[in-house]
């Protein structure tokens, strides 16, 4: 199954390496990639991580790795990695504003 990371995705990616970057940028750029690893690691068995509770019929789900939340869509053949960002933000505001 393939696994694509969209815009928003990336640019939280880059967020959180900027952010931890600002006390160690070595750490930022390895941490930087081990979420990224994880969330590849959810194509080898996308129905694992539950859905998001509220927002079930969205078909979002999320994956948590330390602090960070991965939420991602199964399509036929994608795991379609939606948005990556820290435990604490509002996540329902940034995914779910429209509905």
């Amino acid at each position: 199954m393939k696994v694509v990371f969209s815009e928003q995705a990336k640019t939280g990616l880059r967020d959180i390496a900027l952010f931890i970057a600002r006390d160690n940028k070595r750490r930022a750029r390895s941490f930087a990639r081990e979420l990224q690893t994880k969330a590849r690691e959810i194509a080898q068995n996308p129905l694992a991580f539950p859905l998001v509770p509220r927002y079930a019929h969205s078909g979002v789900r999320r994956r948590v790795y330390r602090d960070y939340l991965s939420f991602y869509q199964v399509e036929a053949d994608v795991v379609r990695i939606v948005h990556i960002l820290h435990g604490a933000q509002d996540y329902e505001t940034l995914l779910f504003a429209n509905e």
